[in-house]
């Protein structure tokens, strides 16, 4: 069988028993890339992202992780679901699912596309990039929403699912652009933030994107799978005397709570999983934490304000999924949570850390993954005993030297400076108590839109 034939094949497999036991016999999932990544993974561990087992570290965590502050990463999110868009209506079908307009957007740019439930609350969120007057690529944890959106009717566009038949790279830090015009042998200067155009390596074309997922100057690789492992071993080849390091899966999600981002199914969960465009790619099981929702899922959701994605001048005029709930929202004149970031006190946490150690024999509250947890946690922010907001990502940052996370807070509590406390643990253990102080977003500068223009 054709090679692309069959990853096409293991990957609709591994989509069909995500959710069946372990039990069940699952096919194995790697990347398309993962000759290359086994020869660097020293650990031989690897962990789940979406269906495909990445590797767990290249090196070690701790190292991995300040990669993007210091020299710059080379990481794997070809686990990401990748979708295309053509037809004479595809431009129109987008701009009315995304609560940002598309009328401004030209072949090779790239836009965040937050879409929206008809309740306002946030579905699916990912990156669009406009390949052609009528042909879009959507990258996104999940792009079922869009799908079922799509296949209700009335649009004159055709959308093909191209997961398996794609590769995305992510090279972000302050030497990603000396590594990629390296590799490329090409002059990379003209690509402006949020942007993208075709390149080469070794021959083989690639499309290279601006992007900033890590807060820092950063760029993205998108490519056929058949060529993944020979493109990710020649950036790390070349990338050497820059300082470059293979992110592994444990540090890959430490650089979104640096820098403001929260992560659909990790500090969020998608509106849409309540409707028929559900995620097939959704994690299963109850999130960790000390959070106990009130009303049900939906105190998961997330409206865009709360994660830093409103409008800063007010709800446009055109039409969009979404748009009336948000209307009515503002009307309301009740003030939405606001998005901030949390540092926890050290002591606090050393707390935690240290306390299966010494001969207390005092029960133990549940222990902090490191750097952060995999799976989605939420966990309740008290003042004076009363809940005031909802903790997120609890992150330890390698470049901080401390202890991080987001939360959206009732907007009394959100001057930076403020004292809070979150509630660590889950309902029914050993709880503890830890001090924090609310900080802006994001926590170190934004470097996105470094200007690399020529002298």
């Amino acid at each position: 069988m054709d090679p692309n034939a069959q990853r096409r094949s293991t990957y609709e497999a591994a989509l069909r028993l995500r959710e069946a036991p372990f039990v069940v016999e699952r096919p194995p999932l790697f990347s398309p890339a993962v000759a290359a990544q086994d020869e660097a993974n020293a650990r031989g561990a690897y962990g789940h992202f979406a269906q495909t087992l990445l590797p767990l570290e290249y090196s070690q965590w701790a190292e991995e992780c300040a990669a993007h502050v210091r020299t710059c990463y080379l990481g794997d999110w070809s686990a990401l679901h990748k979708v295309i868009v053509r037809g004479p209506h595809a431009l129109g079908f987008l701009d009315q699912l995304g609560m940002r307009s598309l009328s401004r957007f030209e072949p090779g740019g790239i836009k965040h596309h937050v879409q929206l439930d008809e309740n306002g609350r946030v579905a699916s969120e990912g990156v669009l990039c406009r390949l052609g007057p009528e042909e879009f690529l959507y990258t996104a944890g999940s792009c079922d929403w869009l799908l079922w959106r799509l296949g209700r009717g009335g649009w004159d566009a055709a959308a093909t699912d191209v997961s398996p038949d794609l590769f995305v790279f992510g090279v972000q830090g302050p030497r990603s652009l000396a590594v990629l015009e390296k590799v490329t042998g090409d002059d990379l200067r003209d690509i402006g933030f949020s942007r993208s155009r075709m390149s080469r390596v070794g021959g083989v074309p690639v499309r290279v994107l601006r992007t900033g997922i890590s807060g820092e100057l950063g760029y993205e690789l998108h490519g056929s799978a058949e060529h993944a492992g020979a493109i990710w071993s020649a950036v790390v080849a070349d990338g050497r005397d820059f300082g470059i390091r293979q992110l592994g899966l444990r540090a890959q999600p430490v650089q979104h709570i640096e820098a403001g981002i929260a992560t659909n199914g990790l500090d969020y969960l998608p509106a849409s999983i309540l409707t028929p465009g559900a995620p097939r790619q959704f994690r299963r099981g109850t999130p960790g934490g000390s959070f106990v929702p009130v009303n049900g899922v939906g105190d998961y959701f997330r409206k865009p304000g709360e994660l830093g994605w409103g409008f800063r001048r007010g709800i446009p005029g055109r039409d969009f999924v979404g748009r009336d709930a948000l209307v009515a929202d503002a009307a309301s004149g009740i003030p939405g949570r606001t998005p901030v970031g949390l540092r926890w006190n050290g002591h606090d946490v050393g707390g935690v850390l240290t306390s299966l150690l010494g001969d207390d024999d005092t029960p133990a509250p549940d222990q902090m993954e490191l750097p952060r947890q995999s799976g989605p946690a939420f966990d309740q922010v008290l003042v004076a005993g009363e809940p005031v907001g909802v903790s997120t990502g609890r992150t330890l940052s390698v470049h901080l030297r401390a202890t991080i996370s987001l939360c959206v807070i009732d907007p009394a509590y959100a001057t930076p400076g403020t004292e809070v406390t979150v509630l660590w643990g889950r309902p029914g253990t050993p709880q503890r108590e830890i001090r924090a102080s609310v900080s802006a977003l994001p926590f170190k500068p934004d470097n996105r839109r470094t200007d690399v223009g020529r002298p």
